[in-house]
Protein backbone atom coordinates (compact mmCIF):
# COMPACT_ATOMS: atom_id res chain seq x y z
CA UNK A 1 0.00 0.00 0.00
CA UNK A 2 1.35 3.98 -0.62
CA UNK A 3 2.42 5.49 2.17
CA UNK A 4 1.41 9.02 1.27
CA UNK A 5 -0.56 9.54 4.52
CA UNK A 6 -2.55 11.59 2.73
CA UNK A 7 -4.58 8.84 0.29
CA UNK A 8 -5.03 6.39 3.47
CA UNK A 9 -8.64 6.65 5.24
CA UNK A 10 -8.07 5.66 8.78
CA UNK A 11 -11.65 5.44 9.31
CA UNK A 12 -11.70 2.75 7.23
CA UNK A 13 -9.49 0.40 9.64
CA UNK A 14 -12.20 0.69 12.28
CA UNK A 15 -15.26 -0.96 13.06
CA UNK A 16 -16.82 2.50 15.03
CA UNK A 17 -15.19 5.78 15.14
CA UNK A 18 -14.72 8.41 17.75
CA UNK A 19 -17.11 8.33 21.10
CA UNK A 20 -19.38 6.26 19.08
CA UNK A 21 -17.68 3.32 19.90
CA UNK A 22 -18.26 3.30 23.51
CA UNK A 23 -19.93 0.82 25.38
CA UNK A 24 -23.21 1.55 25.59
CA UNK A 25 -24.27 3.44 28.48
CA UNK A 26 -26.87 0.89 29.69
CA UNK A 27 -24.19 -1.96 29.31
CA UNK A 28 -21.62 -0.54 31.08
CA UNK A 29 -23.82 0.43 33.81
CA UNK A 30 -24.56 -3.63 34.20
CA UNK A 31 -20.89 -4.51 34.02
CA UNK A 32 -19.60 -2.09 36.60
CA UNK A 33 -22.16 -2.70 38.85
CA UNK A 34 -21.32 -4.33 42.31
CA UNK A 35 -17.74 -2.29 41.98
CA UNK A 36 -18.79 0.88 43.20
CA UNK A 37 -17.68 2.28 46.50
CA UNK A 38 -14.51 -0.08 46.63
CA UNK A 39 -11.89 0.81 48.94
CA UNK A 40 -8.31 -0.02 49.32
CA UNK A 41 -6.97 -2.65 51.68
CA UNK A 42 -4.44 -0.83 53.22
CA UNK A 43 -4.92 3.16 54.33
CA UNK A 44 -4.68 5.10 51.04
CA UNK A 45 -2.77 8.32 51.18
CA UNK A 46 -5.68 10.16 49.56
CA UNK A 47 -9.13 10.78 49.50
CA UNK A 48 -11.76 9.87 46.92
CA UNK A 49 -14.00 12.41 46.81
CA UNK A 50 -15.10 11.98 42.90
CA UNK A 51 -14.82 7.98 41.94
CA UNK A 52 -17.26 5.55 39.90
CA UNK A 53 -20.72 6.31 41.88
CA UNK A 54 -22.08 8.93 39.69
CA UNK A 55 -20.26 8.36 36.70
CA UNK A 56 -18.19 12.00 36.75
CA UNK A 57 -16.16 12.54 33.92
CA UNK A 58 -12.68 12.13 36.19
CA UNK A 59 -11.49 10.88 39.63
CA UNK A 60 -10.24 13.76 42.29
CA UNK A 61 -8.57 12.73 44.96
CA UNK A 62 -7.39 14.67 48.27
CA UNK A 63 -4.04 14.26 49.08
CA UNK A 64 -4.66 13.74 52.93
CA UNK A 65 -1.20 14.64 54.30
CA UNK A 66 -0.85 17.78 52.40
CA UNK A 67 -1.09 21.04 53.71
CA UNK A 68 -4.39 23.25 54.08
CA UNK A 69 -5.45 24.81 50.84
CA UNK A 70 -3.51 21.73 48.35
CA UNK A 71 -5.24 20.87 45.38
CA UNK A 72 -6.87 17.97 44.32
CA UNK A 73 -5.10 14.82 42.35
CA UNK A 74 -7.37 14.84 38.97
CA UNK A 75 -6.95 11.61 36.65
CA UNK A 76 -9.19 10.46 34.10
CA UNK A 77 -8.02 8.45 30.50
CA UNK A 78 -9.85 8.17 27.07
CA UNK A 79 -9.27 6.91 23.78
CA UNK A 80 -10.74 5.48 20.89
CA UNK A 81 -10.90 4.21 16.91
CA UNK A 82 -10.52 7.18 14.06
CA UNK A 83 -13.05 9.80 13.68
CA UNK A 84 -11.81 11.35 10.55
CA UNK A 85 -9.21 9.84 7.91
CA UNK A 86 -6.82 12.89 8.76
CA UNK A 87 -4.35 11.44 11.62
CA UNK A 88 -3.23 14.49 12.71
CA UNK A 89 -6.64 15.62 13.12
CA UNK A 90 -7.97 12.41 14.84
CA UNK A 91 -4.76 13.10 17.38
CA UNK A 92 -5.55 16.70 18.14
CA UNK A 93 -9.41 15.55 18.38
CA UNK A 94 -8.51 12.51 20.68
CA UNK A 95 -6.14 14.54 22.67
CA UNK A 96 -8.90 17.69 22.84
CA UNK A 97 -11.68 15.04 23.90
CA UNK A 98 -9.34 13.54 26.93
CA UNK A 99 -8.51 16.90 28.51
CA UNK A 100 -12.32 17.55 28.50
CA UNK A 101 -12.71 15.44 31.01
CA UNK A 102 -10.51 17.19 33.34
CA UNK A 103 -12.11 20.65 32.74
CA UNK A 104 -15.43 19.06 32.96
CA UNK A 105 -14.77 18.70 36.52
CA UNK A 106 -12.86 22.56 36.93
CA UNK A 107 -9.70 20.76 36.86
CA UNK A 108 -6.04 21.85 34.84
CA UNK A 109 -4.43 19.48 32.80
CA UNK A 110 -0.65 18.52 34.05
CA UNK A 111 0.89 15.82 32.57
CA UNK A 112 -0.70 13.15 29.92
CA UNK A 113 0.49 9.62 28.91
CA UNK A 114 0.11 8.45 25.32
CA UNK A 115 -1.84 5.09 24.61
CA UNK A 116 -1.88 4.02 21.10
CA UNK A 117 -2.57 1.15 19.55
CA UNK A 118 -1.48 0.39 15.80
CA UNK A 119 -2.23 -2.07 13.17
CA UNK A 120 2.04 -2.24 12.55
CA UNK A 121 1.64 -4.66 9.74
CA UNK A 122 -1.67 -3.01 7.88
CA UNK A 123 -0.44 1.01 8.53
CA UNK A 124 2.67 2.85 8.05
CA UNK A 125 4.38 4.73 11.44
CA UNK A 126 4.42 7.63 9.39
CA UNK A 127 0.78 7.90 9.97
CA UNK A 128 1.00 6.95 14.08
CA UNK A 129 3.49 9.88 14.42
CA UNK A 130 1.40 12.44 13.02
CA UNK A 131 -1.36 11.20 15.55
CA UNK A 132 0.98 12.02 18.26
CA UNK A 133 2.23 14.82 16.93
CA UNK A 134 -1.22 16.45 16.89
CA UNK A 135 -2.14 15.22 20.64
CA UNK A 136 1.32 16.22 21.67
CA UNK A 137 0.54 20.18 19.99
CA UNK A 138 -3.09 20.12 21.93
CA UNK A 139 -1.40 19.39 25.19
CA UNK A 140 1.16 21.78 24.65
CA UNK A 141 -1.46 24.64 23.93
CA UNK A 142 -3.32 23.30 27.08
CA UNK A 143 -0.31 23.79 29.18
CA UNK A 144 0.38 19.92 29.87
CA UNK A 145 3.50 18.00 29.61
CA UNK A 146 2.93 14.73 27.58
CA UNK A 147 5.63 12.22 29.24
CA UNK A 148 5.62 8.95 27.12
CA UNK A 149 2.88 6.25 27.01
CA UNK A 150 2.08 2.87 26.06
CA UNK A 151 1.80 1.55 22.42
CA UNK A 152 0.21 -1.54 21.39
CA UNK A 153 0.21 -3.92 18.09
CA UNK A 154 -3.41 -3.63 17.80
CA UNK A 155 -6.33 -4.75 14.82
CA UNK A 156 -7.42 -1.42 14.30
CA UNK A 157 -5.91 2.37 15.29
CA UNK A 158 -6.39 3.48 18.59
CA UNK A 159 -5.50 6.97 20.63
CA UNK A 160 -6.35 8.88 23.48
CA UNK A 161 -4.24 10.03 26.49
CA UNK A 162 -4.18 9.01 30.13
CA UNK A 163 -4.40 13.13 31.77
CA UNK A 164 -3.66 14.06 35.56
CA UNK A 165 -4.07 17.33 36.58
CA UNK A 166 -5.08 19.30 39.99
CA UNK A 167 -8.09 21.64 40.93
CA UNK A 168 -9.25 23.30 44.02
CA UNK A 169 -11.42 20.06 46.09
CA UNK A 170 -13.64 23.21 47.43
CA UNK A 171 -14.71 24.08 43.85
CA UNK A 172 -15.33 21.69 41.54
CA UNK A 173 -17.45 20.70 38.80
CA UNK A 174 -19.46 18.09 39.79
CA UNK A 175 -22.24 15.79 38.09
CA UNK A 176 -24.47 15.32 41.12
CA UNK A 177 -24.77 19.15 41.71
CA UNK A 178 -27.44 20.15 39.51
CA UNK A 179 -30.60 21.90 41.43
CA UNK A 180 -33.83 22.50 40.68
CA UNK A 181 -34.23 25.91 39.38
CA UNK A 182 -30.92 25.73 37.57
CA UNK A 183 -30.38 26.46 33.73
CA UNK A 184 -29.18 24.05 31.91
CA UNK A 185 -26.54 25.28 29.17
CA UNK A 186 -24.68 23.53 26.37
CA UNK A 187 -21.71 25.09 25.14
CA UNK A 188 -21.36 23.36 22.05
CA UNK A 189 -23.88 22.34 18.99
CA UNK A 190 -24.54 18.84 18.56
CA UNK A 191 -24.58 16.66 15.35
CA UNK A 192 -20.67 16.01 15.08
CA UNK A 193 -21.68 12.15 15.42
CA UNK A 194 -23.72 11.80 12.41
CA UNK A 195 -21.56 14.43 10.72
CA UNK A 196 -18.52 11.68 10.91
CA UNK A 197 -20.47 8.76 10.10
CA UNK A 198 -21.26 10.43 7.00
CA UNK A 199 -17.36 11.13 6.55
CA UNK A 200 -16.71 7.50 7.19
CA UNK A 201 -19.11 6.19 4.50
CA UNK A 202 -18.47 8.70 2.06
CA UNK A 203 -15.40 10.68 2.80
CA UNK A 204 -16.35 14.17 2.66
CA UNK A 205 -14.81 16.36 5.15
CA UNK A 206 -17.23 18.52 7.68
CA UNK A 207 -15.07 21.22 8.37
CA UNK A 208 -16.83 22.71 11.20
CA UNK A 209 -17.16 19.52 13.09
CA UNK A 210 -12.81 19.07 12.93
CA UNK A 211 -13.20 22.72 14.69
CA UNK A 212 -15.80 21.73 16.95
CA UNK A 213 -13.71 19.05 17.78
CA UNK A 214 -10.64 19.86 18.50
CA UNK A 215 -11.84 23.35 20.31
CA UNK A 216 -11.16 23.19 23.80
CA UNK A 217 -13.51 23.59 26.86
CA UNK A 218 -10.97 25.31 28.84
CA UNK A 219 -12.40 28.95 28.98
CA UNK A 220 -15.80 27.41 29.52
CA UNK A 221 -14.72 25.44 32.41
CA UNK A 222 -13.22 28.54 33.66
CA UNK A 223 -16.37 30.78 33.26
CA UNK A 224 -18.42 28.27 34.59
CA UNK A 225 -16.24 28.45 38.24
CA UNK A 226 -15.94 32.34 37.64
CA UNK A 227 -19.66 31.92 37.84
CA UNK A 228 -19.71 29.77 40.51
CA UNK A 229 -21.54 27.23 39.08
CA UNK A 230 -21.05 23.45 40.65
CA UNK A 231 -22.47 20.98 38.29
CA UNK A 232 -21.09 20.49 34.85
CA UNK A 233 -20.31 17.44 32.64
CA UNK A 234 -19.52 17.10 29.01
CA UNK A 235 -21.33 15.74 26.05
CA UNK A 236 -19.59 12.92 24.91
CA UNK A 237 -20.45 8.93 23.42
CA UNK A 238 -23.81 9.24 25.77
CA UNK A 239 -24.96 12.08 23.67
CA UNK A 240 -26.95 15.23 25.13
CA UNK A 241 -29.66 13.27 26.53
CA UNK A 242 -27.57 10.42 27.94
CA UNK A 243 -25.24 12.82 29.68
CA UNK A 244 -28.36 14.90 30.76
CA UNK A 245 -30.08 11.77 31.75
CA UNK A 246 -27.05 10.62 34.15
CA UNK A 247 -26.37 14.45 35.33
CA UNK A 248 -30.23 14.88 36.92
CA UNK A 249 -30.11 11.36 37.60
CA UNK A 250 -27.29 11.78 40.19
CA UNK A 251 -28.44 15.29 41.36
CA UNK A 252 -32.14 13.75 41.89
CA UNK A 253 -33.66 16.05 39.74
CA UNK A 254 -35.86 15.88 36.60
CA UNK A 255 -34.26 18.08 33.26
CA UNK A 256 -36.76 19.99 30.97
CA UNK A 257 -35.23 20.66 27.03
CA UNK A 258 -36.48 22.96 24.72
CA UNK A 259 -36.22 21.07 21.69
CA UNK A 260 -35.99 24.14 19.73
CA UNK A 261 -32.83 25.97 21.67
CA UNK A 262 -30.29 23.68 21.18
CA UNK A 263 -27.35 24.15 18.43
CA UNK A 264 -26.73 21.63 15.96
CA UNK A 265 -24.25 21.71 13.37
CA UNK A 266 -25.03 22.61 9.87
CA UNK A 267 -26.00 19.76 7.79
CA UNK A 268 -26.53 17.67 11.02
CA UNK A 269 -30.05 16.89 10.37
CA UNK A 270 -29.99 16.33 6.51
CA UNK A 271 -27.32 13.72 7.42
CA UNK A 272 -29.26 12.08 9.75
CA UNK A 273 -32.72 11.96 7.38
CA UNK A 274 -30.61 10.50 4.74
CA UNK A 275 -29.76 7.76 7.26
CA UNK A 276 -26.17 8.50 8.77
CA UNK A 277 -26.69 7.62 12.29
CA UNK A 278 -24.23 5.97 14.50
CA UNK A 279 -25.54 2.67 16.44
CA UNK A 280 -24.31 4.16 19.49
CA UNK A 281 -26.37 7.08 18.46
CA UNK A 282 -29.60 4.80 18.51
CA UNK A 283 -28.10 2.54 21.86
CA UNK A 284 -28.21 5.86 23.87
CA UNK A 285 -32.06 6.57 23.09
CA UNK A 286 -32.95 3.37 23.85
CA UNK A 287 -31.18 3.63 26.92
CA UNK A 288 -32.93 6.73 27.90
CA UNK A 289 -36.69 6.27 26.35
CA UNK A 290 -38.40 4.46 29.35
CA UNK A 291 -37.78 7.45 31.44
CA UNK A 292 -38.07 10.62 29.08
CA UNK A 293 -41.25 12.31 28.74
CA UNK A 294 -40.79 12.81 24.49
CA UNK A 295 -43.80 15.77 24.76
CA UNK A 296 -44.64 14.67 21.23
CA UNK A 297 -40.91 15.43 19.86
CA UNK A 298 -40.61 13.26 16.66
CA UNK A 299 -38.01 10.29 16.39
CA UNK A 300 -35.31 11.97 13.91
CA UNK A 301 -35.11 14.72 16.41
CA UNK A 302 -34.50 12.39 19.78
CA UNK A 303 -32.04 10.64 17.84
CA UNK A 304 -30.07 13.77 16.90
CA UNK A 305 -30.23 14.74 20.85
CA UNK A 306 -29.32 11.38 21.40
CA UNK A 307 -26.56 11.52 18.94
CA UNK A 308 -22.92 9.91 20.22
CA UNK A 309 -20.79 12.92 19.94
CA UNK A 310 -17.14 13.37 20.16
CA UNK A 311 -15.11 15.74 22.12
CA UNK A 312 -18.46 17.63 22.23
CA UNK A 313 -19.30 21.29 24.83
CA UNK A 314 -20.03 21.08 28.68
CA UNK A 315 -23.50 20.51 30.08
CA UNK A 316 -24.12 23.47 33.06
CA UNK A 317 -26.48 23.81 35.85
CA UNK A 318 -26.06 27.77 35.41
CA UNK A 319 -25.25 30.07 32.66
CA UNK A 320 -21.95 31.40 31.36
CA UNK A 321 -21.71 34.66 28.77
CA UNK A 322 -21.92 33.11 24.99
CA UNK A 323 -23.77 29.75 25.74
CA UNK A 324 -27.12 29.16 25.46
CA UNK A 325 -29.62 28.04 27.58
CA UNK A 326 -31.60 25.13 26.26
CA UNK A 327 -33.82 24.06 29.40
CA UNK A 328 -34.03 23.73 33.24
CA UNK A 329 -33.81 21.57 35.79
CA UNK A 330 -36.92 21.26 37.73
CA UNK A 331 -37.65 19.18 40.86
CA UNK A 332 -38.01 15.39 40.26
CA UNK A 333 -42.03 14.45 40.28
CA UNK A 334 -43.01 17.81 38.00
CA UNK A 335 -43.35 15.49 35.33
CA UNK A 336 -44.57 12.03 37.12
CA UNK A 337 -41.44 9.49 37.27
CA UNK A 338 -39.59 10.92 34.28
CA UNK A 339 -36.15 12.19 34.38
CA UNK A 340 -36.00 13.85 30.84
CA UNK A 341 -38.73 16.12 29.32
CA UNK A 342 -38.04 16.94 26.02
CA UNK A 343 -40.26 20.21 24.52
Amino acid sequence: MTTTWGRVRLTQYAHGGGCACKIAPGELEEMVAGLVGAVPASPAPGELLVGLDDGDDAAVVRVVAGPPGSPAVVATVDFFTPVVDDPYDYGRIAATNAMSDLYAVGAQPLVALNLLGWPRETLPFELAREVLRGGQEVAAAAGCHVAGGHSIDSVEPLYGMAVTGIADPDRLLRIDAARAGDPIVLTKPIGVGVLNNRHKATGEVFAEAVTLMTSSNREASRAALTAGITAATDVTGFGLLGHLYKMARASGVTAVVDTRAVPVLDGARESLQAGYVPGGSRRNLAWVTARTDTGGVGEVEQLLLADAQTSGGLLLAGEITGAPVIGRFVARGTYGGAVLVLR
